[in-house]
């Protein structure tokens, strides 16, 4: 195979998350054809005995706790760069409206979900418990929902950007919630650690400071800091790198989300020179680290999508009614208050695009299995939630076929000649 053949084929893998789609569908499919050896796979010990600070190093752990410390680091750099000038959340002012719709895609599935569970359970079902589910349905896939949005409303349609700014915002508040609500229910937080967090953000700031061209002192010092800090602290250590890596040196501008990789290429050295993109630690951090998290996905949606297809219970109905009616009707009734406050949504975005971005929204999938294992310890509702977040993943099917039934989706053609074409930028 040609070099440009491979790479062309690995591209292919990323774009369409094929290794976290695959991941899905292995784990689904052995974990109902032989579940003892499946859990046995993902609890499997490479030392046993071994353990961090009272978790047992399994494999699941290590996917968990330790790769998906990078997952969440490239979601911190899309963030970080969507507050630069040219991005999303830059000015404030014409984000305000995508930053409404956002909170009604937060607060309109946590409505949806405690209304649910007042009618779905009784007085006799353990609902302390129940009610730790309500952070699992505010998440959006980004990835996913890119993909969906950019096939249902064809590329370059400004319906795409909101739908990626609503997504980067609505992960951002999905990080808080997991650090400040998802912690050890039994271990109670113990905050005099998070000075550890503070000092590796303190560094961070002190490399930065220092002009260093390379994002790999700052996340190898930093970075374990800041696990360290809230592993001991009794929070989710995946979180780690989202203090650390807003302190990486980033461009002038904003390089935008989802963008091929030979952007710099295209728009030149000097040009990429000027905006200090070729050697952004930030750019680098990404796009060094991007096709390794893409890969790693496969394990992530091998070890926690492996669900037994009787584990379809109440709650994977109450998830799944969260994310597809609290989605839909948060964004959409929000995005409408900001258009009467005077904030309007982008050119050529009317009501039926906006309902369709909403929907779209209620792709959970990926954070939605993280914040479902740490929210549930009970096997039979964490398989039920779990069951909710997988097939969420089918709102994207039901998103193509609506699109093309209502004749949403526009060629590339179309939208130039309607002359706004925008070119999503990588992640």
């Amino acid at each position: 195979m040609s070099e440009s053949k491979k790479w062309g084929f690995v591209n292919i893998l990323q774009e369409f998350s094929l290794p976290l789609l695959s991941g899905v569908v292995v784990a689904m499919i052995w974990a109902n054809l032989d579940h003892e050896s499946y859990e046995h796979v993902i609890h499997w010990t490479p030392i046993a005995g071994l353990k961090v600070f009272g978790h047992l190093v399994t494999h699941h752990w290590l996917v968990n706790d330790v790769f998906m410390v990078f997952f969440f680091g490239i979601a911190a750099k899309e963030i970080t760069e969507s507050c630069l000038p040219g991005g999303n959340l830059n000015p404030i002012t014409k984000s305000i409206n995508p930053l409404l719709a956002t909170m009604g895609g937060v607060i309109g599935p946590v409505l949806v979900f405690f209304v649910g569970m007042s009618f779905l359970y009784g007085p006799t079902d353990d609902l302390e418990t129940l009610r730790r589910g309500w952070g699992i349905p505010t998440a959006t896939d980004i990835a996913l929902a890119w993909l969906v949005a950019r096939t249902v409303f064809g590329k370059g349609h400004p319906a795409i950007n909101f739908l990626l700014l609503l997504a980067v915002a609505d992960d951002a508040i999905g990080l808080a919630i997991i650090a400040i609500f998802y912690g050890d229910p039994h271990l109670p937080v113990r905050p005099g650690f998070l000075l550890l967090i503070l000092l590796g953000m303190a560094i961070a700031y002190g490399m930065r400071r220092a002009g260093l061209k390379s994002w790999i002192p700052t996340i190898a010092v930093g970075g374990p800091l800041s696990w360290l800090g809230l592993s001991l602290a009794h929070l989710h250590p995946a979180l780690a790198l989202v203090f650390i890596v807003p302190f990486l040196p980033g461009p002038r501008r904003d390089t935008g989300l989802f963008a091929d990789e030979d952007e710099i290429d295209r728009m030149g050295e000097a040009l990429a020179r000027d905006l200090h993109m070729e050697h952004s630690p930030l750019y680098r951090f990404e796009h060094q680290l991007k096709l390794f998290v893409d890969l790693g996905l496969f394990f992530f949606a091998f070890n926690n999508a492996g669900v037994v297809f009787t584990s379809i219970g109440t709650m994977t109905w109450l998830i799944l009614g969260s994310l597809v009616i609290g989605k839909t009707v948060g964004v959409t009734l929000l995005s409408l208050l900001g258009t009467k406050m005077g904030f309007p949504l982008p050119a050529r975005m009317g009501f039926r695009e906006l309902v369709m971005a909403g929907f779209v929204a209620a792709l959970g999938l990926t954070v939605a299995l993280f914040v479902a294992a740490a929210a549930f310890t009970d096997p039979i509702l964490l398989g039920q939630a779990k069951m909710g977040a997988l097939f969420s993943g089918f709102v994207g099917l039901a998103a193509i076929l609506l699109g093309r039934i209502l004749g949403m989706t526009r060629s590339e053609a179309e939208e130039e000649a309607a002359g706004e074409v925008a070119t999503p930028s990588t992640s």
